[in-house]
């Protein structure tokens, strides 16, 4: 039997999230997670809408309990997010909830009227390779380099572009690696478990922060462990999550934002809003992840880049394979993804270089690339066997390996801050203030394309990268 990425991921959050109830979405797939019970609306006025028109509807609904609808918690922050009861959330399974859904009907026509959304699923957020991981880090072999390799230039406290990464913070070593000693920010709050291995996706933000830095010397990076904890986060709370990050050292240049999560709809997430609506009255470029579902579904916050008043303040960035030719398999896609970047088996710290860190692998390899492409993909290699993957015969013993210093990932976690990066060696070379003008700029006097499921898109290749082999054959029909 074949790995269940989705469903593994969806045990793996559910463990860091034990008092969250939670279930895939929509009800008839798994495209999401989100939590039970529980529906978003904005305080005020609205939240009043919501409880009381789904409080009429189930009263008048056979198998619905009106008198569950009330308000778990009225947000007094910035983001303005109530979360509403609206069922049990400790009845049904994972598949879905039966209350979610009909409260979010019971809306429609009250939507219709007020002429935007007035209710949302409380969506589960996560760093782009958690519910649908392009792949897991393998150690990097000892003469291996890292990929882009460091760009020349100087770090110049005058001319300087800042740079958040907001995603898992750094490894407490992480200094040790030349790229780094200058990166600022939060550490991982707990790296390893109680027997001393390594956390999943811990060095996530540090393998990101090393990308950065590999491309632009001159940046001012600041990590964020604002997605620490397994890399995901309530909808409710990320408005707040990414506030916070930059309340902490004021809006930067850009943002490198590897999280997000689909829902569904095109007009974005109801517990963003109050942010990104502040983003756009900054200067600040969000540089936003694509996904790793291999879908065109749009994913958020980086297909807000598809709507017109956040052209300019977002662009979306999905991955390309080792041989920059082709997209990668398990990148999302389509008219909403601007531009493509290498995200396919990158070099970077994943750890500093002060002790070796055992690891175990979660997920199986498959047989053959589970989004039916014929390259040697992600998918398949390199062949290790995972904790939380069972086949017929029962669960195989889970690969372990040891990482000191360089990892090999994948994902478009990995080909956003390439992206970054060249934007703001663009601001430098260029003595461009305006980060948002050196993404206009960079993009129009880009040559690169590439494929993607037959469509020719935009390719951003940093100088310094090297494309690895092509594999055996193109992109699946």
């Amino acid at each position: 039997m074949a790995p269940q990425r989705f469903r593994e991921q969806f045990d793996h959050i559910q463990r860091s999230m034990p008092d969250v109830p939670l279930a895939m979405g929509p009800d008839d797939s798994a495209e999401f997670l989100y939590e039970k019970g529980v529906v978003l609306a904005r305080d005020g006025e609205e939240a009043r809408v919501v409880e009381d028109t789904v409080r009429a509807h189930f009263t008048a609904t056979a198998g619905l309990v009106g008198e569950d609808v009330r308000r778990v918690s009225a947000q007094t922050n910035r983001s303005g997010i109530t979360r509403i009861r609206v069922g049990d959330p400790g009845r049904g399974d994972r598949g879905g909830d039966r209350a979610v859904a009909s409260a979010l009907r019971a809306l429609r026509a009250a939507e219709g009227r007020a002429g935007h959304r007035l209710v949302s699923r409380n969506h589960v957020v996560h760093i782009a390779v958690n519910a649908c991981p392009g792949d897991e880090p393998v150690p990097a072999q000892p003469t291996e380099q890292p990929n882009p390799a460091p760009a020349e230039g100087l770090h110049d406290p005058d001319t300087a572009v800042g740079v958040l990464v907001i995603d898992t913070g750094l490894m407490r070593d992480c200094r040790s690696y030349p790229l780094l000693a200058r990166a600022k920010g939060d550490l991982q709050i707990k790296e390893c478990d109680d027997d001393g291995v390594l956390r999943q996706y811990v060095g996530h933000g540090t393998f990101i922060g090393g990308l950065v830095a590999a491309v632009a010397p001159n940046t001012d990076l600041t990590v964020s462990n604002a997605l620490n904890d397994a890399g995901a986060v309530l909808e409710s709370e990320f408005g707040d999550k990414l506030f916070e990050a930059v309340d902490a050292g004021g809006w930067p240049d850009i943002i490198s934002l590897s999280a997000g999560t689909s829902n569904g709809r095109t007009d974005g997430l109801l517990g963003v809003q109050a942010f990104m609506e502040e983003l756009r009255a900054r200067r600040t470029l969000l540089v936003a992840a694509a996904g790793n579902n291999g879908s065109a579904t749009p994913f958020w916050p980086a297909a807000y880049a598809d709507l017109p008043e956040y052209a300019g303040t977002v662009l979306s960035v999905g991955a390309l394979r080792s041989d920059g030719e082709f997209g990668a398999c398990f990148s999302n896609h389509g008219p909403w993804v601007k531009v493509y970047a290498p995200g396919e088996r990158l070099t970077s710290a994943l750890t500093g270089f002060t002790r070796p860190v055992p690891y175990v692998y979660q997920h199986s390899t498959y047989d053959a690339c589970r989004y039916g492409f014929s390259y040697a993909c992600t998918c398949q290699s390199p062949r290790h066997t995972g904790v939380l993957s069972d086949d017929e015969a029962g669960p195989g013993t889970p690969d372990q390996v040891m990482f000191e210093g360089l990892a090999n990932w994948s994902g478009t976690s990995f080909a956003t801050p390439l992206v970054a990066g060249m934007i703001a060696s663009h601001m430098v070379a260029h003595k461009e203030p305006d980060p948002r003008a050196a993404r206009r700029q960079l993009l129009a006097g880009n040559t690169a394309f590439a494929e993607v499921r037959g469509a020719v898109v935009p390719a951003l290749r940093p100088p310094t990268w090297r494309p690895g082999p092509a594999g055996t054959a193109g992109p699946a029909a």
